[in-house]
Formats: C-alpha cells, structure tokens, sequence
C-alpha cells in the first residue's frame, strides 16, 4: 500500500519532471519535485503553522498557571483546557496535519536513498523510460555520490534559519517570578542546535540528491512560515 499509494506516484513524478526539463537535468527535477510536494501539502502546513503560532500567543498564560498551580496538578489540567477553550485552541492540532505529512516524507526519502533508476519497472506505462539518469546537477554536482558536505551544510544552515524563525515569534515570558528559562524554552534551545546538526549528518550520509532535497524543501518551508506569520500579523492589525 506505502509503494502504491505513496513511493510510485513519487518516483514517477521525478521521472516525469526529469524527462520534460531541459538537458535532463536531475537537479532542477528534484528542486521542481520539492516545491511540487511542498505546495500540495501546503494546506496542511499552513494549519499547523497557525496552531503553533497560536500556541506561543498564549505561551506567558500557560507559563501563569503552571506558576500559580505547581502543587496542585489536577487544578493545573482544569486551567489549562479552559484557556484552551477560551483562546480557542487544539493543543494536538499542530500535530496531526504533520503526521499526514510523514509517509510522504518517508516515501521521498526512500526514492533519494534507493537511487533513482533503481526502480524504473514502477513506472507508469505513460512515463517515457530514460535510457540512461545524468546524476549531475548544473554540470557540477553528482546527486548519486554520499558524503557532499556542501549541500549537507547549507541544509543544515537552512534548517537553522527555519528553526530560528520560529523561536523568535516565540513571546518571552513575563510573568513575575518566572523562571529565565521555562521547559518549552530549553526544548526550544535544543532543538535549534540538535535539528540542523541531524540534517547536516543526514544530508552528508546519504546521497547528495536528498541532501538537495532537504535544502529546497526546508527553504521553502521557511518562507511558508514566514508568509504565514507575516498574514496572520496584517489581519490581527486590521482587527485592532
């Protein structure tokens, strides 16, 4: 089912990209891949975006309850679904438009980590066979080779700006008394260090063909999130 519904509809929108670019270059394939999937599942990003923009709005709240009821933890959970209604806000809905998003993910993946004329017999009889795949991107890079650091590094720096983005649209706590760094903060820390060094180790063991993919997609993901934050802001100006 993962194969049928997922990794051949994939691989052979790759070829197909492939076989229609001009001088078949694999690279401008993967990036045109990229943006495709991006923007398909563009609805459900924007989704959790705003659950996690919402979220971080009522973070200093959330951070005053857990305050005022640390002893009493059965007072705390009461608070904190009644701020929820009141805000009206999932604090699961972030969650489940990126669950959707996962066998996607996994189904690129494993196309850029089985190579991609490996699996030519799952083309559809209406995609033209390439004799042969030039893995060279632009002349300069071949996408089949592991261990490029260079596209490994700027996916790692990519993943850093996104992940930085996002932390800055994070309110600071201020509540009185408050601890400098609560929990959520520290995760926040860790992740922005943790997430780009498990990109560049990723992007530089595998093919240079995933780690082209994790940078484009990343980017775009980037500027998703930003266009997303930068709407929210203009409407809830309008309303004040």
């Amino acid at each position: 089912m993962f194969q049928t519904f997922f990794y051949q509809p994939i691989l052979n929108l790759l070829i197909f990209i492939y076989n229609i670019v001009p001088g078949h270059d694999l690279g401008i394939a993967i990036i045109i891949l990229t943006i495709i999937i991006k923007l398909i599942l563009w609805p459900l990003s924007r989704k959790a975006l705003k659950s996690q923009k919402a979220l971080q709005e009522i973070q200093p709240k959330i951070e005053e309850i857990k305050k005022k009821y640390k002893d009493k933890k059965e007072e705390m959970g009461k608070a904190m679904m009644q701020l929820y209604k009141d805000n009206k806000v999932n604090p699961f809905s972030s969650c489940l438009p990126l669950l959707i998003q996962f066998p996607f993910l996994i189904a690129v993946f494993r196309v850029f980590r089985d190579g991609f004329g490996s699996h030519l017999d799952l083309l559809y009889p209406f995609i033209t066979h390439p004799e042969a795949i030039d893995y060279n991107f632009l002349g300069i890079i071949d996408l089949s080779l592991t261990h490029n650091i260079v596209l490994a590094g700027l996916a790692g720096l990519a993943q850093f700006w996104q992940t930085q983005m996002m932390m800055s649209k994070r309110p600071e706590v201020k509540t009185l008394g408050a601890k400098d760094e609560d929990m959520t903060a520290i995760m926040n820390k860790q992740m922005k260090i943790f997430m780009p060094i498990m990109t560049v180790m990723i992007g530089y063991q595998f093919s240079a063909g995933l780690a082209l993919y994790w940078l484009v997609s990343t980017l775009f993901q980037a500027l998703q999130q930003l266009y997303t934050f930068k709407k929210e802001e203009k409407i809830e100006n309008l309303i004040i």
